[in-house]
């Protein structure tokens, strides 16, 4: 078993910046992170960003130019940097991780709240 534990979430103002932290423990030994997800009120859970095993990075289009993933490995820990906030930004930040030995097995956070607001 992967525990998934994000961190980082909280209130800003418009233009503002947060950096979600995303801590895996357990049974990491095959275990990868995969990206950031998020889930505003009554919507479905949309990718944010990815992270490849090598460090590259995709964004969903709302994200590009604002939103930074990154990973320490020697920390078991992802992160996620997101600068020039909205409102529109509001929601609920899920972290996803995987492992793939023959079977699929995916893992998550328990979700930090994210709210931008004046």
């Amino acid at each position: 078993q992967v525990q998934l534990v994000e961190s980082g979430g909280g209130l800003v103002q418009p233009g503002g910046s947060l950096r979600l932290s995303c801590a895996a423990s357990g049974s990491i030994f095959s275990f990868y992170f995969v990206g950031w997800y998020r889930q505003a009120p009554g919507k479905q859970r949309k990718l944010v960003a990815t992270i490849s095993g090598g460090g590259t990075a995709n964004y969903a289009d709302f994200a590009k130019g604002r939103f930074t993933i990154s990973r320490d490995n020697a920390k078991n820990t992802m992160y996620l940097q997101m600068n020039s906030l909205k409102p529109e930004d509001t929601a609920v930040y899920y972290c996803n991780g995987r492992i793939a030995t023959g079977s699929v097995y995916d893992y998550w956070g328990q979700g930090t709240q994210v709210t931008v607001s004046s």
